[in-house]
């Protein structure tokens, strides 16, 4: 690692130590984390690929999808090799 020396208000200082002492780090670590993100921030991210759900010929889920369970829904999205009846 390197070492960085930087200048930053004293009070500043004390208080971001504070911080990081209540959330169980330090605050070399949290100035990781921050340059981390900093340095991401212009980096292309993945598109965002929304799943398809299974849907009848009425537009409305197919029977045995049942729409108020995460569990539900996320089978029927991983279920790659179920064939949906058309």
């Amino acid at each position: 690692m390197t070492n960085l020396t930087i200048s930053l208000d004293e009070n500043l200082v004390k208080q971001a130590r504070i911080k990081a002492i209540q959330e169980g780090t330090s605050l070399s670590a949290k100035v990781r984390e921050m340059l981390s993100a900093y340095v991401r921030q212009d980096m292309p991210t993945a598109p965002l690929v929304i799943p398809k759900l299974p849907t009848g010929g009425s537009g409305g889920l197919l029977p045995g999808i049942d729409p108020c369970s995460n569990r539900s829904m996320f089978d029927a999205i991983d279920a790659a090799e179920y064939k949906f009846p058309t």
